[in-house]
């Protein structure tokens, strides 16, 4: 009985064995049908590998590493891995901080001080590693200055650094947003070299080979020979491929050159990690401590895929790219690495995943707010502008019966009514939207949400339009544009460094797109226009430009058949100065005009239109307290005084711009106190910013000052 057990359980041990192997094979067959879809024997190559449980179970390599020589992809051939880098560079920071010879709660001007120093808050190691330093991405920096990195021959990193030490400002303050900036990685390189005393090549060369990964490195020379190294190629639509070298030297960001084979090895390392109990790279997989985000690790996007918990990061750079998922439920890895641009590393890599994964009953992770409220608005109620949680202004409009939503750089698409206020994406339909009275909602499937903020629309007067004319000026992009109106009053943005005029769409009063620059503009505390930020791509976000020319208030206002206008003019002996008032014809030729004034200099800054006709704000030394007062004038609709008051003490007050308030108006100015009423050598005068409030016959109801804007000592 004993000997029929034996042979019994040997039986069901060969069965079993049998049918895990043929299943495996099944499985590899399938995934190489999957892979043959993509591209034939003829293409630029691919090579892709699984591991499970710790073990290697696929490796596969198809095509060409270099199509002029027919030299196929194999297990020694080296792919830049591009982005996919990143981890490898968080890794090695990791370890200096296991080390103790850093922390990543460490200010990064510790190691480059040359590097913002104006900036107050810190900017910590660790805001580096997960994109939330605010430091803009060097990639798109160079697209602003029309210096795409592509064609900078020879660029390497202390030309990065060079480039980011002329940037004076962050985009927005550390820990406070989410930008992907490959500038991080590369200021990381250089905290390495600090930290350790040794190039950034040679530290990451041997850090590689204790991993086992001997035929891994990153680029050295950008013409320098990389051994068994595929070159990448793109196809541009014409069926011809065309090769595309890469011309520089960056690293740390990417420009990793690897091979399926120490790929996998390292894949295997991080499987095995709690087993051999490698503490290094079990943190490497976890969220950054203390960090303000958990979506983004070290060197890794931690938010899931293909609705399961994974670790996974992708890197496209010319024709290479790659991709990298961890599925740690299930103990499955899968990398993927191409040097052919016209297929997509992620996709292949999701489609492999999702052959491998068990199926199980999909769970509902939709935050239960979108099943449990279900909003207030109707249909016709949605459209409107809208804030993201990082600023970002999208606007959802109806077009052709379709409701779109279009984000600021005009990239539309539709949102699908399903009912009872629930709306989908078209291009995905996991993604769900729920209006309501003062905000929107997007739902992801993996419980993430994001609220927007509804906002009133502030439409732009023509006045506003013209108050944007000018020249700015970016000291440090070392580029201008212009903004300027047509002859039929559009406005139109020209770059210093670009030949193509834009027009440019006004969003509403503080916001213009022109192409793909979407543009915020700030005024002072006088409506001017003072600058405007300017993103291209989320990744260079408020590139600030100083305005340099029509720093002038607004002395017109377009009326339905001309324009009403205020003027200084000088009297005849230029001992005195008056406001002169003209109504004109749309061709410029004057209606009718009004004078007003004392017997010394009255100046008139701007006009504010109101229900009833015109308030005219400026300054005299005819009425008043002092040398220079702030000056009101009310008018009625023909230009005809209903009264005149100014404001002010001693010395010198202006006024410059009004806006109407609940109670009158709003005068806006600026008003100086000095040391002393006699010694004019020596006395030190201040000046701020100053609001007054009058009522609408010209009373004034209070005042305040605001902040100092000049000290001078005479």
């Amino acid at each position: 009985m004993a000997n029929k057990t034996a042979l019994l359980s040997l039986f069901l041990f060969i069965t079993l064995n049998l049918f895990s192997q043929s299943s495996q094979e099944f499985e590899k067959e399938e995934i190489t049908k999957i892979l043959n879809q993509y591209i034939n024997d003829d293409a630029p190559g691919l090579a892709v590998g699984i591991v499970k449980n710790g073990e290697i179970i696929y490796e596969h390599y198809l095509g060409y590493a270099n199509l002029e020589h027919k030299i196929k992809v194999d297990e020694h051939t080296r792919s830049n891995i591009a982005s996919t880098a990143k981890q490898f560079t968080a890794l090695m920071i990791l370890q200096l901080s296991l080390e103790e010879k850093l922390t990543l709660e460490d200010d990064i001007r510790e190691y480059l001080p040359s590097l913002y120093p104006e900036v107050k808050e810190e900017i910590k190691i660790r805001h580096l590693i997960n994109h939330t330093s605010g430091i803009r991405d060097y990639v798109f920096i160079l697209e602003m200055m029309n210096k795409p990195y592509w064609r900078q021959v020879g660029m390497d990193n202390d030309d990065v650094i060079e480039l980011l030490e002329k940037q004076k400002e962050l985009a927005f303050q550390p820990g406070s947003n989410y930008s992907y900036s490959n500038s991080g990685y590369t200021i990381l390189t250089q905290i390495i070299e600090e930290v350790t005393e040794e190039k950034f090549n040679s530290y990451s060369k041997k850090f590689f080979e204790k991993l086992g990964m001997n035929e891994t490195s990153f680029v050295k020379r950008y013409m320098g020979v990389i051994p068994n190294r595929a070159d990448s190629y793109s196809d541009w639509g014409n069926g011809l491929w065309l090769s595309t070298p890469a011309v520089t030297k960056f690293n740390g960001d990417g420009f990793l050159y690897t091979t399926l084979k120490d790929q996998l090895k390292f894949e295997q390392a991080v499987q095995n990690a709690y087993q051999n109990n490698n503490n290094l790279l079990i943190k490497s997989q976890q969220p950054i401590p203390n960090s303000e985000i958990e979506a983004y690790g070290f060197g890794l996007e931690l938010d899931g895929r293909l609705g399961r918990v994974a670790q996974y990061h992708s890197g496209s750079t010319f024709g290479y790219h790659s991709h990298t998922t961890r599925f740690p439920e299930e103990n499955l890895s899968v990398f993927v690495m191409s040097n052919n641009g016209k297929i997509w590393s992620g996709d292949i890599a999701d489609d492999v995943a999702t052959a491998l994964l068990p199926d199980r009953e999909q769970k509902d992770l939709y935050n239960s707010r979108m099943k449990n409220d279900i909003g207030d608005v109707s249909k016709s109620q949605i459209q409107g502008q809208y804030r993201s949680p990082d600023g970002f202004m999208i606007r959802v409009v109806e077009e052709e019966g379709k409701i779109i939503w279009k984000d600021a750089n005009d990239s539309p698409y539709e949102v699908i009514e399903e009912g009872n206020n629930l709306y989908s994406v078209a291009y995905n339909s996991n993604i769900k939207i729920r209006f309501y009275k003062d905000e929107l909602v997007r739902f992801y499937d993996l419980g993430r949400t994001i609220v927007y903020k509804k906002e009133a629309y502030l439409p732009a007067s023509f006045a506003d339009i013209e108050g944007y004319v000018g020249m700015y000026h970016s000291e440090e992009l070392g580029m201008s544009f212009e903004l300027k109106l047509s002859k039929e009053n559009k406005l139109k943005i020209s770059f210093s460094n670009r030949t193509r005029e834009r027009e440019v769409i006004v969003l509403n009063r503080n916001e213009l797109l022109a192409s793909n620059f979407v543009m915020k503009v700030h005024m002072d505390q006088f409506d001017r226009v003072r600058d405007i930020l300017v993103t291209l791509n989320y990744r260079a976000r408020n590139n600030r430009f100083k305005k340099e020319t029509n720093l002038q208030f607004q002395p017109k206002i377009e009326t339905d058949n001309g324009s009403i206008q205020v003027t200084t003019i000088g009297s005849v002996n230029g001992d005195a100065s008056d406001i002169l008032l003209t109504k004109n014809y749309t061709n410029g030729n004057e209606i009718w005009f009004k004078q007003f004034g004392g017997t010394s200099y009255d100046k008139a800054s701007s006009i504010l239109a109101t229900d009833d006709g015109y308030l005219i704000i400026g300054s005299t030394s005819s009425y008043g307290n002092g040398n220079y007062d702030m000056f009101v004038i009310k008018t009625d609709k023909e230009g005809n005084k209903q009264w005149q008051n100014s404001y002010g003490g001693f010395y010198n007050e202006y006024g410059y711009s009004a806006e109407e308030t609940k109670d009158g108006y709003m005068i806006k100015g600026t008003k100086q106190n000095c040391t002393s009423n006699s010694d004019v050598f020596n006395r030190e005068c201040i000046t701020n910013v100053w609001f007054v409030s009058i009522d609408k016959n010209g009373k004034e109801i209070s005042n305040e000052l605001l902040e100092e804007i000049d000290r001078t000592k005479s």
